[in-house]
């Protein structure tokens, strides 16, 4: 991308900054009459026309617009087809102006700026409703419309959501210098927080079901169908190679891209109106909140700083130095007294409502002024031994350990058996085997049909194989009996059997 030329703006300075801008002026509306070319007379007549009513020799008018040619806002060219019957006649009718490109953006700047200095944002739940609507249509265009039809319609869907951005800025902005507002009359003050809160909340009313609306009928539009069917439809000149249809269509993904950004991210992300719903939230309560301190310091006899004036007043008047000390101590309640939070040893027979001076006494204790505790601290007791503890849960850790390695050692297999070879067992081997069988029956065959079942450290394996007939097996507990399919089994332990 280019950048702006430095001087492009530079008839905006200076004393004859108006003349300048009203000469400008003059030929962009001369161009929206299809006037391309005006005199030194036509230009004065459309300084008229936009305001300009100052008056100006000829000689100053034809070298203000040299200087606008000199800074190549206007080009100059010569009137051949007129007759001129006098030398004067041809000077001042041979040159004719005209807004050169560079001219024509740089009032189209100014006029922006303008527009954005005089203009308010504003969250319109119409312009939603607008775009909703225009996703619908570009939906049905796809299919039934003609290239043109398609064009026209998503020109419409990015003028919606360019007002949509552009409101959506300017309103967030306004509302921040709205919240930061001070010293304004308070009056006022509250009747606009309150319209902005009542703003706010008709906005936000039924905000999430246009928002999820919208992004459905997004996820409907194929955008490179669309975009090519409105390059179609656009009808761009003959002149325009395949560098400008390509920049068309640029410009077309990138409004997309916003369009997928505010509703329906592609990263799968917070859209962009989700965020504007959590500032709007967040400002309603910023403005209740601020409501509330305006509307409480409206019910106070004084104010804060009214208490400090008062106070200062008092010092002002005080007849001694000692007084001055009493005031302070008095106002600030910096002495060394630390037991105004001590209460009576029973609150209950002290009525909440009974003045200081009526109430018993409280006894505080003499430590409390020196050292600001209440009572004497002595040495902690001694930590209790507790080696025996940790010895006896280690042998019991290490008798628990050698349990189980029995266990695994009686229940591990040669090779591979069937489950009815166990036969009888023990409840305690018994649960160590069916917890080994749940976990290879839990886990998926392999392309041999075997399942593979381990513990949790890897030293105990059990491969798993259908059984080849129908036959069942029966396991005998000291609890009762087991009866299941006779599966082929081999439970391996790490080291083998001893």
């Amino acid at each position: 991308m280019d950048g702006v030329p430095t001087d492009m703006f530079r008839f905006t300075q200076g004393d004859r900054a108006e003349l300048y801008t009203a000469i400008l002026h003059a030929f962009s509306e001369a161009g929206e009459r299809m006037e391309t070319a005006l005199g030194l007379d036509d230009v004065r007549d459309r300084l008229r026309s936009v305001g300009w009513f100052g008056a100006i020799e000829d000689d100053d008018l034809a070298r203000a617009l040299e200087q606008l040619r000199n800074w190549k806002l206007l080009d100059v060219v010569q009137n051949q087809a007129e007759n001129y019957r006098t030398a004067s006649e041809y000077e001042r009718r041979n040159l004719r102006y005209s807004l050169s490109r560079q001219g024509a953006a740089a009032f189209a700047g100014v006029r922006h700026a303008l527009g954005a200095l005089s203009s308010s944002g504003a969250l319109q739940t119409a312009v939603l409703d607008a775009i909703a609507v225009r996703l619908e249509g570009l939906a049905v265009a796809l299919d039934d419309s003609s290239d043109r039809r398609v064009f026209t319609t998503l020109m419409e869907l990015e003028g919606h959501l360019e007002a949509l951005r552009d409101n959506a800025k300017r309103f967030n902005g306004e509302l921040q210098r709205l919240l930061r507002a001070e010293g304004a009359d308070l009056a006022t003050f509250h009747e606009v927080k309150g319209a902005t809160i009542t703003y706010l909340e008709e906005f936000l009313t039924n905000l999430d079901q246009r928002t999820h609306m919208i992004a459905a009928r997004v996820g409907r539009i194929d955008a490179e169908r669309l975009h090519r069917r409105a390059l179609a439809g656009a009808d761009l000149p003959p002149t325009a190679g395949e560098a400008a249809r390509a920049d068309w269509l640029e410009h077309r993904r990138t409004h997309w891209e916003s369009l997928l950004a505010w509703f329906k991210p592609a990263d799968g992300g917070p859209a962009r109106v989700e965020q504007l719903h959590t500032v709007a939230r967040r400002a309603i309560v910023t403005l209740l909140q601020v409501l509330d301190r305006i509307s409480e310091s409206r019910r106070r006899a004084s104010s804060a700083a009214a208490d400090f004036r008062e106070l200062a007043r008092w010092f002002a008047a005080a007849p001694a130095e000692a007084d001055l000390h009493r005031l302070w101590s008095t106002a600030f309640g910096m002495g060394s007294a630390r037991h105004a939070h001590l209460g009576h040893l029973d609150p209950e027979l002290v009525p909440a409502n009974t003045a200081w001076a009526d109430a018993p006494p409280v006894e505080v204790s003499a430590l409390l002024r020196s050292s600001g505790r209440t009572e004497r601290f002595t040495r902690a007791g001694k930590v209790r031994d507790v080696s025996a503890i940790k010895a006896a849960r280690a042998e019991r850790a290490r008798a628990e350990r050698a349990e189980l390695q029995e266990a695994w050692r009686r229940l591990a297999t040669d090779g591979e058996v069937r489950l009815s070879a166990f036969g009888e067992l023990d409840h305690v081997l018994f649960q160590r085997l069916l917890d080994m069988l749940g976990r290879a029956l839990s886990a998926s065959p392999d392309s041999t049909g075997v399942r593979r079942g381990a513990t949790s450290d890897g030293k105990v394996e059990l491969i798993l194989r259908q059984p080849p007939d129908s036959r069942g097996a029966v396991l005998t507990t000291p609890r009762g009996r087991f009866a299941g399919p006779d599966f082929l089994v081999d439970i391996r332990v790490t080291g083998g059997r001893s």
